[in-house]
This record gives structure tokens, C-alpha cells and sequence, in this order.
């Protein structure tokens, strides 16, 4: 990794999902190819330290409560990746209620509470809610780490081009874990 760890947070993007929708069938199956890694990367940031923030759809829950999320998430599509990587009580947890995990949402003022301004971001969809997070992160001038094995989306090839994308439009390290 070629950022110091001392002003680096690792945000999952919508990583509580309950894959019940047109293309989730695609996204849970590339989703679970990329699972080891983001269970590899949670424990990384857990032994190192990090702050952990979980940016996550509301599912029109608005009470911003992981547990609620996961209770209404949770199905038999995605009971394996939700325990394997759902929040605990000393990670931070948001509600979005577009693609960014920056629109209205307190994640610029918390990372700039942290004195965070390097991120490694992970989770789905890749091509949507990563790539408008990312898009917002480097107008806020942060530096980013996107793990292209840490991401995924429906399609592979809409996939590759958002991280294509990161990489050289939002200089993102896209470098796997």
C-alpha cells in the first residue's frame, strides 16, 4: 500500500444488500467471487486499526440502525456475505439515499472529524454507487485505494470500465489486495 495507515479509513459501499432486484442474480454471483477478499480486507483494517465506515442504502428504513438493515436484507441470497461481513458495534454505519456515499450523507464531516484523507473502498455495485462515491471523493480532494479485487457489479465488463475509470480519470489505486 503505498499511503500510510495513519490517515487511512476503509468504507464499504452498500455491502448490506439483499440482491432482490432485476441483475441481482449477477451481482450476488460476482459478489461472492470477491467475498474472500473483502473479509481479508475487513480483518486488515480491524488489526491495523482503521476505522471501518459502512455507507449503505436505507431500503426506506430510515433510522440509520445496521441491525435494521440487516433484518430486512437478510434472505438466503445473502445471509453468507451479510455475516461474514456485517458491521460490529465499533464500526460506523450510514444511510445513503442516492449512489454516492457522499450526498447527503455526514461522511465528509466524520472522515474529516478522523483525519482521514486516504480511503480503500470496497463492495457493490462498482459501476454505480463506488463510481459516484469515487467521482465525489476525489472532488473532495481525498486520495483512494479501490481494490479491484474488492469490487464488484453486475456485468464484469461494466465492472472493468468503472474501475478504468477510477483509475484515470479519479487517479485511484486500483491494485489488489
Amino acid at each position: 500500500m503505498k499511503e500510510s495507515l495513519s490517515n487511512t479509513a476503509v468504507v464499504f459501499v452498500d455491502i448490506i444488500n439483499d440482491f432482490d432486484f432485476i441483475g441481482g442474480e449477477n451481482l450476488l454471483k460476482n459478489t461472492e467471487k470477491i467475498l474472500p477478499n473483502l473479509i481479508k480486507l475487513r480483518k486488515f483494517a480491524k488489526e491495523s486499526n482503521l476505522p471501518i465506515i459502512y455507507v449503505n442504502d436505507h431500503y426506506g428504513l430510515w433510522q440509520a440502525s445496521f441491525q435494521k438493515i440487516i433484518d430486512y436484507c437478510k434472505n438466503d441470497k445473502s445471509e453468507e456475505i451479510i455475516d461474514a461481513l456485517k458491521p460490529d458495534d465499533n464500526d460506523y454505519f450510514l444511510i445513503k439515499p442516492q449512489h454516492s456515499a457522499f450526498f447527503q450523507t455526514p461522511l465528509q464531516s466524520l472522515l474529516t472529524e478522523l483525519d482521514k484523507t486516504h480511503l480503500i473502498m470496497a463492495g457493490i455495485a462498482g459501476d454505480i454507487c463506488i463510481l459516484f462515491t469515487a467521482k465525489d471523493a476525489y472532488m473532495y480532494q481525498l486520495d483512494m485505494h479501490i481494490p479491484q479485487n474488492c469490487m464488484a457489479s453486475e456485468e464484469v465488463d461494466n465492472n472493468n470500465y468503472a474501475l478504468y475509470l477510477m483509475r484515470s480519470v479519479m487517479d485511484a489505486d486500483i491494485e489488489p489486495i
